[in-house]
């Protein structure tokens, strides 16, 4: 077996067949959608930046909601302990 097949996993023949079938059923499928490929790739990138947005959105929210938190926890943290202190 050599270096090529076993990086291809198949003979070269074999994997150039299977990717002109699979290439022509995907591009039949796009074209029925009227997609273009810089359509997937603009829809893709703004995907990735609407989960990076909102991924930073999120932190600022978690970042509000330990501090509205650590209100109420910190002043009874140091409340107990200086009651258990006192034993």
């Amino acid at each position: 077996m050599s270096a090529l097949t076993r990086f291809l996993g198949d003979s070269p023949l074999r994997v150039l067949i299977k990717l002109l079938i699979v290439s022509f059923i995907v591009g039949f499928i796009m074209n029925v959608f009227n997609w273009s490929p810089l359509d997937v790739y603009y829809s893709l990138r703004d995907t990735v930046l609407g989960i990076w947005n909102m991924g930073f959105d999120a932190l600022g929210r978690l970042g509000g909601y330990i501090l509205l938190g650590a209100f109420i926890v910190v002043p009874g943290f140091i409340i107990l302990r200086l009651l258990s202190f006192r034993r």
